[in-house]
């Protein structure tokens, strides 16, 4: 969960003289042994200094029975305050810098981030090394905060965002029993019992100089990255958090999830578990096909053009190869969000109730149809160049740069965007089709539907009910004679496959 203390008001400035490539470095515990803390460095001459701070660990290393720890932890280091300063303390610093320092966390990454002017260098890290190194670790703020973790959960995602509760559903879904089966924040069964102490724990093992990477940009004195050093030397040494994760074991054939509350449209979420991320051959293909088929916000994409262009069934159609949280609410993902795993995801924003059935099958029918067809030389080729040249959209920010640095760090890849433009001008359309054919299937898809009647929406796809659907306005005849194969296109799923679930069960 991404989390800010205080507005940051400072985006307009100019970030002119980014560097274009990183400086890794690593400081030796000692002249000979192995060399311990991690930086990335991009000196530039902005006036703005960016910091991400980056901890491997994450929600994947909760111990069992404590899910929710790693995420309570890193919300009381950048909301609870150090032992010198409480949080309303640090607030009532930090805005007069107009700045403010935020906390990520993810599967298995934790990053704390700001940016501040470098006229409030000293004083700004002054604040967040404490934060970091000494934490104040207060009962009154744990209490705080585990309760808006679980209000999160309960009101958030259950109660308030349909979109979101369905795809963070899928991937409880795809990765039950997993290190990843269960929401970042944790699950409301485990969080009600976690203490101050799980938390001081946590802390002790995974905030670590073996798990620290310091990212670092702008305009900071030369002798500053030393100074960052010498400071985060006080955590212990540790040992690397280096799980290799496993692909989950799903069983075969399609499996659907209903979940069950009062709401006026039907959410749809599709997606089953890939091998692929950026350090594969393949990413980039495979970046082609989510492009082309899902490009999000992009009202270009196939998807996107068959579903809300040309039959107004809802706001927006998606697809991706990477976890991309609060879709709803941002353009560009968030970096730092690094996984050994990931899937392929279809996100149909919420449909009328009385066009569910109709949106599934529309969008069930869209995929069978590019896995079977693959993708064209023209499509193709436009997806190329579109994303040869988004990548700088990805990292016009000095901030966004330095987050996509430590990715890149994370997969042993070089610079993300001359890495992208490098492979995708090699690719061909026989690559991609290649990509389409290996990694991309029907059989064992994952389904998550939030609606209001779940066994109405159960029986219908169960026994293929037809779903005709009808428009207030003409269409063309070629759409007509389409939405006749797409009413009636089989949903090859068994009834035991299908379930319906209260809401009030979710995240449990």
């Amino acid at each position: 969960m991404k989390t800010a203390t205080v507005a940051f008001l400072m985006f307009a400035l100019s970030l002119s003289g980014i560097a274009q490539t990183s400086r890794r470095t690593r400081t030796p515990a000692a002249r000979g042994t192995r060399q311990a803390i991690q930086m990335v460095l991009q000196p530039s001459q902005s006036p703005l200094v960016s910091f991400r701070i980056l901890f491997n660990t994450g929600s994947a290393s909760d111990p069992q029975g404590k899910e929710g720890v790693a995420a309570l932890t890193a919300a009381m280091l950048a909301q609870g305050g150090s032992r010198a300063l409480t949080y309303d303390q640090i607030v009532t610093a930090m805005y007069p810098m107009a700045t403010s320092f935020d906390s990520q966390i993810d599967k298995e990454m934790t990053v704390f981030s700001g940016t501040t002017h470098m006229d409030n260098l000293s004083n700004y890290y002054q604040l967040i090394q404490q934060m970091l190194l000494d934490p104040g670790f207060r009962e009154d703020d744990f209490t705080r905060l585990k309760t808006d973790a679980i209000n999160f959960l309960k009101v958030n995602l259950r109660e308030n965002n349909d979109e979101e509760l369905g795809k963070e559903e899928l991937y409880n879904m795809i990765y039950a029993n997993h290190p990843y089966g269960h929401q970042n924040v944790g699950r409301l069964s485990t969080l009600d019992a976690l203490t101050l102490d799980d938390v001081r724990e946590f802390y002790r093992n995974n905030y670590t100089q073996a798990n620290l990477v310091v990212g670092l940009a702008g305009n900071y004195p030369a002798n500053f990255p030393q100074k960052i050093r010498a400071d985060f030397m006080k955590l212990p040494a540790g040992k690397a958090n280096s799980v290799k994760i496993l692909q989950p074991k799903l069983e075969p054939g399609m499996h659907i999830e209903i979940v069950e509350r009062e709401t006026r449209s039907t959410a749809i979420s599709l997606g089953f578990p890939i091998s692929v991320t950026r350090r594969d051959p393949d990413w980039p293909a495979l970046a082609i096909v989510a492009s082309y088929f899902g490009e999000h916000r992009s009202s270009n994409s196939y998807l996107y053009q068959r579903l809300r262009e040309a039959r107004g069934l809802n706001y927006g159609d998606y697809s991706y190869i990477e976890y991309f949280p609060r879709g709803m609410f941002q353009f560009q993902p968030d970096p730092n969000l690094g996984r050994q795993q990931q899937i392929f995801q279809i996100w149909i924003r919420p449909v009328p109730p009385n066009q569910g059935m109709f949106a599934l099958r529309a969008a069930l029918y869209e995929y069978n149809k590019l896995v079977r067809d693959g993708m064209s030389q023209e499509a193709f080729e436009v997806t190329q160049q579109y994303l040869m040249k988004h990548v700088n959209i990805l990292t016009q920010t000095q901030d966004a740069t330095l987050g996509y640095a430590l990715d890149s760090r994370y997969y042993g890849i070089p610079n993300f965007n001359d890495y992208m433009r490098q492979r995708l001008s090699r690719l061909t359309l026989a690559d991609v089709n290649r990509a389409i054919r290996k990694y991309l299937k029907s059989d064992d898809m994952r389904i998550v539907l939030i609606t209001r009647d779940g066994e109405t929406l159960r029986n219908a796809i169960v026994n293929n009910t037809s779903s005709p659907i009808t428009y207030n306005a003409p269409k063309p005849q070629a759409i007509l004679d389409e939405d006749k194969i797409i009413q009636d296109y089989r949903i090859n799923v068994r009834p035991e496959n299908v379930k319906v679930v209260a809401v009030d069960q979710v995240f449990q």
